[in-house]
């Protein structure tokens, strides 16, 4: 049974945005799915974290104080959505990499959050990917496919329908890189992806048909990410 790590951003996940009928869906994409593949979740905090953190560093808070608020949040994300999964979920939301490939099981899908300060869920996601030897990554994000630049800032930007592992990680490593700022991908995601050779499918995490098409590893309307 191959196994597939989905990274569910945040923005996707609560955005206000008929969040309830969305998440009834994905339930019901994933109950079709976890008895032919091993899924495990990675939920992002989303603007709720992006609120909390923008607010602690009015406050004056450290980084790493800011990042345990996005942290928690990410992890009530999760919360909801293995709830939502019902028999299919399991209950618990690990709070790191090894309890989570520990609470694997056959049929049953591993929802979890943020683990330390530091790391964002894509790179969470990447090492979970590693630790159980994923055959591939499905980041669910809030653009559609990978861009030269942000597609609702930028008119120009272009879209990216492959890249290389190298090109995606050249892509990402510019810019902020304290806790809240959102990119398509992680820098230290993109990185540990590309040294254990873990196939990315980026796609619009609200498109439930690209996103099955991801976890199937057929072909994809986003962006895949190879050698």
């Amino acid at each position: 049974m191959d196994k597939v790590v989905v990274s569910l951003g945040g923005s996707v996940i609560v955005p206000d945005d008929d969040d309830d009928i969305f998440l009834k869906r994905f339930a019901e994409m994933v109950w079709s799915l976890c008895d032919r593949y091993q899924l495990y979740l990675v939920c992002g905090g989303g603007r709720i974290a992006r609120y909390y953190i923008k607010v602690g560093r009015a406050l004056g808070l450290q980084e790493s104080d800011l990042d345990e608020l996005g942290i928690m949040t990410t992890r009530i994300n999760a919360t909801l959505v293995a709830r939502v999964l019902r028999e299919k979920g399991i209950d618990k939301v690990p709070t790191d990499i090894l309890e989570a490939h520990r609470m694997e099981r056959k049929g049953k899908v591993v929802v979890m959050g943020g683990t330390v300060p530091g790391h964002t869920t894509d790179a969470v996601s990447a090492m979970l990917a590693k630790e159980v030897k994923a055959v591939r990554i499905v980041n669910g994000t809030s653009v559609d496919a990978v861009y030269t630049a942000d597609p609702r800032k930028d008119p120009k930007a272009e879209r990216l329908p492959r890249l290389t592992h190298q090109q995606l990680y050249e892509l990402v490593n510019v810019g902020l890189h304290g806790a809240g700022p959102s990119n398509v991908f992680d820098r230290l995601g993109a990185q540990i992806a590309r040294d254990n050779h873990i196939d990315i499918y980026i796609v619009d995490g609200r498109d439930l048909a690209d996103m099955r098409a991801a976890i199937e590893g057929r072909p994809i309307k986003g962006t895949v990410v190879s050698d």
